[in-house]
């Protein structure tokens, strides 16, 4: 190359080292974010020549640093995240947001000698989603074994509301007798979800039937949107037409908090009509252009829009409109909703005519059976297994999640036990005046004993048994084991351990058979894998600003 020409030249000269030191300061520089750290890489075998003289390190401990996975690419930049992808995962990608963690436990096991081993405390993200199939799953199927974990336990501070995993790892096979330990109970193996292998060890497929079904809520991209009720009204007294372009704005916390499920605040929304419609709306379009427009136009120091296109052209639009969700539930009168970040993973039923955040999932159905079925033990427990974490929260990832869950024929059962939880639940919140989560948190309570929350336990309790019924698996029924039990850093008034297992084991096993019914069906020929790795890195980009 060229470069490589002028180097040549500079050592013939003399002054090769200063030159080749300032080509490495050129190209590390390359796309790296303006105030980012600096980028200083080590050479492993140069600095510790005589332990890579013999292969390796014997054992690395270590506490690798959280990053988020679409938050990377800002601090870090693009081409360093290329460069994690392509030289420390392989070209792994996943669904394009793995977090840092994930790349460090790679990292740290290529230091390792054959049969070195590792002890790592990790947030517990680790063991979740993209995270653990670019890095756990990653490691397992290159020989590595896992010999003892923890999956998640409270970060012991009481500041920092987080969870963390441990995972103790050994690169050369461990003998037949050797001990593993997942959570402190010895097992037979340890799958990179750090929970102990199943008779199917193996993931769970996407289904086909599932893939439309579920939906993300709007993301408008600027806080200029959003405003109180009190100005929604006070701009639709100015002019009654404005109510075309304003409308109620859910989120996952009025889901959460509100007794009544409704929205705290409202938002514009112009939908994707072209400018000259939009302005016809005076008053509200000011707004826009006011506190939106220089958001959306923000400049980089070349000049270029800070935003992808059209974002910064198109400054009036949502970010993602969510036409498909719009038209899946434009013939319903309300939906079934779950906030996409909970401590209990409940769904409810919200009136459409409104706009729905993104921090909300949407499922494009009004039936109170699916309501029933997303409030049972063995979604739960799938959701639980299959989805990430905020902090000690469960994230709802409807790919990770709902696109893997194998459904049961809904019965008409279920259909009046969800009938009999959304009317008797709505009452109980507004009768208490508390919002989902603290309503939850009696039920959940082994010392509160009130007579509408031990109800609310009871009409749970038979969901399950109806649900376990929909899927034909009777035999289960007089060992479900309802009572409180562990549910990571919290209680949960639930199935027990041994339903648990079992009912995951029977919808893992379910989800291979499906995937196997629809591949023979030839579902699966005309899918595009790539087209979720291209939608997450859209995704990541979006994310940063």
């Amino acid at each position: 190359s060229v470069e490589a020409a002028k180097l040549a030249d500079a050592a013939a000269k003399g002054t090769g080292e200063v030159d080749a030191r300032e080509q490495a300061k050129h190209w590390l520089a390359t796309d790296q974010p303006e105030g980012g750290f600096p980028r200083k890489p080590l050479h492993w075998p140069l600095v510790f020549p005589e332990v890579f003289q013999r292969g390796g390190f014997d054992g690395i401990v270590g506490n690798p640093p959280f990053l988020g996975g679409t938050k990377i690419t800002g601090p870090l930049g693009k081409a360093y995240r290329e460069h994690l992808v392509q030289t420390i995962a392989n070209g792994i990608r996943a669904g394009g947001r793995c977090d840092l963690a994930a790349f460090f436990a790679l990292r740290a096991h290529a230091l390792l000698t054959n049969s070195g081993q590792a002890g790592l405390i990790a947030t517990n993200s680790l063991a979740q989603g993209d995270t653990r199939e670019v890095g756990l799953e990653t490691l397992i199927n290159n020989g590595v074994t896992i010999r003892q974990s923890i999956k998640s336990d409270k970060w012991p501070s009481k500041s920092a509301a987080i969870e963390y995993c441990m995972v103790c790892t050994s690169c050369a096979p461990l003998c037949t007798h050797a001990a593993r330990k997942a959570d402190g109970l010895r097992v037979s193996a340890i799958t990179s979800s750090l929970t102990p292998a199943s008779e199917i060890d193996s993931n769970p497929f996407h289904l086909t039937n599932n893939a439309n079904l579920t939906h993300e809520g709007c993301k408008p991209l600027g806080m200029g949107f959003v405003m109180e009720a009190t100005q929604a009204r006070k701009l639709i007294d100015i002019d009654p037409k404005n109510q075309n372009v304003l409308s109620p704005y859910i989120n996952g916390q009025d889901i959460n908090s509100r007794p009544d499920c409704s929205a705290s605040r409202w938002v514009i929304n112009f939908q994707d009509w072209p400018e000259h419609r939009a302005r016809m709306y005076r008053d509200v379009f000011d707004i826009i252009e006011r506190e939106v427009k220089p958001e959306r136009q923000r400049r980089r120091p070349d000049g270029n829009f800070v935003l992808r296109r059209p974002l910064p052209e198109r400054y009036w639009h949502y970010a993602e409109k969510r036409s498909a969700m719009t038209k899946a539930i434009s013939g319903l009168n309300r939906v079934v909703v779950i906030a996409r970040v909970s401590k209990t993973v409940m769904p409810v039923m919200v009136p459409t005519g409104q706009v729905i955040s993104e921090q909300v999932v949407v499922f494009a159905s009004d039936d109170t059976a699916m309501l029933a079925l997303l409030s049972s033990a063995p979604h739960y427990w799938w959701a639980v297994t299959r989805a990430s974490t905020l902090e000690t929260r469960v994230r709802y990832t409807p790919s990770d999640v709902f696109e893997t869950f194998p459904l049961p024929e809904l019965t008409q059962e279920m259909r009046n036990l969800g009938d009999r939880l959304d009317t008797y639940r709505r009452d109980v919140m507004l009768t208490r005046d508390l919002g989902l989560t603290k309503t939850y948190n009696l039920v959940f309570d082994p010392a509160c004993q009130d007579a509408d929350i031990v109800e609310l336990r009871r009409i749970h309790k038979a969901i399950d048994e109806a649900t376990v019924r929909a899927y034909g698996w009777d035999d289960l029924l007089d060992g479900l084991d309802h009572g409180f039990h562990p549910a990571g850093v919290y209680t949960r008034y639930t199935i027990g351990p041994a339903a648990q297992r079992e009912i995951l084991d029977r919808l893992l096993e379910l989800n291979h058979a499906r995937y196997a019914e629809e591949k023979a069906k030839g579902l699966h020929d005309k899918r595009k894998p790539k087209a979720r790795a291209k939608k997450a890195a859209s995704d990541d980009e979006a994310a940063l600003f």
